[in-house]
């Protein structure tokens, strides 16, 4: 069995922001905002897809700040094929190439459940860059026993709005998730957090880690990089009141 997440990563003494982001623009913009984290994608609309290769070049090389990269070959259900869970394997092992510092990635069974056997595949196949489960988590039927299941993959974060449309929405199961999982696993509350109720997430779960993409703020075609980077600061900043 791997090692728990708690042996390969400590708790952050102060809060993290990690935001989502499908550009080099606004991969700068974020960090220049104060991004402590880029989870760099594409296709946010669809929640997120493995990145070509040259984005994440040109990404690495244009900051400093950690970059988690997206695998997920394809929208959908988080059920993979034979062929997609191969994609997704060479996929790590080119993005291992490139000095980045982690994956976001996550595979579930027909039905819901955790596939804990090829999900943990992939987070030893990253080894030793640290692994998110993505929301995939909050498509599963019981999320407090999918955390355990989770756990079990040897995973260092789950990205979950606690199973509801957003986090604002899901506080009292996000609290209850960052309650069970102690220190073995960061939960990461993410969707829909925006300078106007980030604050308030942290206040109710206890939530060291933040995650957003403020799609729901600037739409994630909008060219007014400004606006982001503006938005972004203003998360930071609310982290701290």
């Amino acid at each position: 069995m791997l090692p728990a997440a708690s042996f390969l990563e400590t708790m952050p003494a102060e809060m993290q922001l990690e935001v989502a982001v499908a550009s080099l623009e606004r991969a700068a913009a974020a960090e220049r905002a104060g991004a402590h984290r880029l989870e760099l994608c594409v296709d946010l609309k669809a929640g997120g897809l493995t990145p070509g290769i040259e984005l994440i070049r040109l990404a690495r090389a244009a900051v400093r700040i950690p970059i988690y990269v997206m695998v997920r070959p394809c929208p959908g259900d988080f059920v993979y094929s034979t062929i997609d869970f191969a994609e997704m394997k060479a996929s790590i092992k080119t993005i291992a190439a490139e000095n980045v510092e982690g994956i976001v990635t996550g595979v579930l069974l027909p039905g819901g459940l955790v596939d804990v056997r090829r999900t943990r595949e992939l987070v030893a196949l990253a080894s030793p860059m640290p692994v998110t489960f993505h929301r995939a988590f909050d498509e599963t039927p019981d999320l407090a026993a999918a955390l355990e299941s989770v756990v079990l993959t040897g995973t260092h974060r789950i990205l979950t709005s606690g199973g509801a449309a957003d986090a604002q929405a899901g506080l009292s199961v996000l609290r209850s998730l960052i309650q069970q999982a102690g220190n073995r696993i960061t939960i990461l509350p993410g969707g829909g957090l925006h300078p106007g109720n980030i604050a308030e997430v942290v206040r109710a779960t206890g939530a060291r880690e933040l995650h957003t993409g403020l799609g729901e703020l600037i739409p994630y075609d909008s060219p007014d990089v400004a606006a982001f980077e503006s938005a972004v600061r203003d998360c930071v900043a609310n982290l701290r009141t």
